[in-house]
């Protein structure tokens, strides 16, 4: 049942006129950190001893937090603070792209001033499952030494989850994966939340970066069904159209 579940709804995405079928609305705000003000640095915060401005709407931070635009991570670093990241750029040849998405991305420190970046979803149905998923990565500061290992804890409401610990090379980069967790809803409106992890706690920070954040309900199978049996409707109904035409 599972199996034919799936293949009815991947074949919904291929059908003409389906889109409003398989799209579902992503629940996260700005979940790209797209929409920036005052440009790259680092997150609007009390804590730290860099005082950035920057803010990412949408979202709100409490620790050693970073955004870079394509290009800054290895070069200039993070705005104002100059934090770089170990690259091509300044001498670490350890394979460093940009994000997935090819825009911009944040860096969490997993040991120091560790602190979440947070987003309040609204519109949440009690007892519907929704799919999170994001792109993320681990990498080093650049100007430290030491292999590292990087992840993410993420929670929304009271359910937690966290990725595998990857083990990072001194001056390394691991490389984007795409990481996917199934949250119950038990409010209307709760908190997702990303804490960056990380070793060693000294004197090698570990950034775990992140981009392309996306909460979207799971469709019941039931809906799958109707969806399934609207979309082979419409596909019929075209391919009649189709050999009208013709003649």
């Amino acid at each position: 049942m599972k199996k034919l579940l799936g293949i009815l709804a991947a074949a919904l995405i291929g059908l003409p006129g389906a889109a409003a079928f398989a799209t579902p609305t992503n629940l996260v705000t700005n979940g790209g950190f797209e929409s920036l003000t005052n440009g790259a640095g680092k997150f609007n915060t009390t804590t730290g001893s860099l005082k950035g401005t920057t803010v990412a709407t949408g979202w709100t931070s409490t620790g050693y937090n970073f955004l870079y635009t394509p290009g800054t991570a290895d070069t200039t670093g993070a705005g104002a603070s100059h934090l770089k990241l170990w690259g091509p750029n300044d001498g670490s040849n350890n394979g460093f792209t940009l994000s997935p998405t090819g825009g911009n991305f944040l860096a969490s420190n997993g040991v120091y001033q560790a602190g979440p970046i947070q987003q309040i979803i609204n519109g949440l149905v009690i007892g519907q499952s929704y799919l999170l998923s994001f792109d993320w990565a681990g990498i080093q500061q650049y100007n430290f030494n030491g292999a590292t290992t990087e992840g993410w804890q993420v929670s929304l409401g009271a359910q937690t989850f966290t990725t595998a610990m990857i083990s990072n090379v001194s001056h390394g980069f691991t490389g984007w994966r795409t990481q996917t967790f199934t949250f119950t809803a038990t409010a209307a409106t709760e908190v997702l939340s990303f804490l960056a992890k990380g070793t060693p706690p000294s004197g090698a920070p570990p950034m775990s970066l992140l981009d392309n954040v996306s909460l979207v309900a799971v469709p019941e199978p039931g809906t799958l069904w109707v969806m399934a049996i609207g979309a082979l409707a419409l596909a019929a109904m075209t391919s009649r159209r189709r050999r009208q035409a013709r003649g």
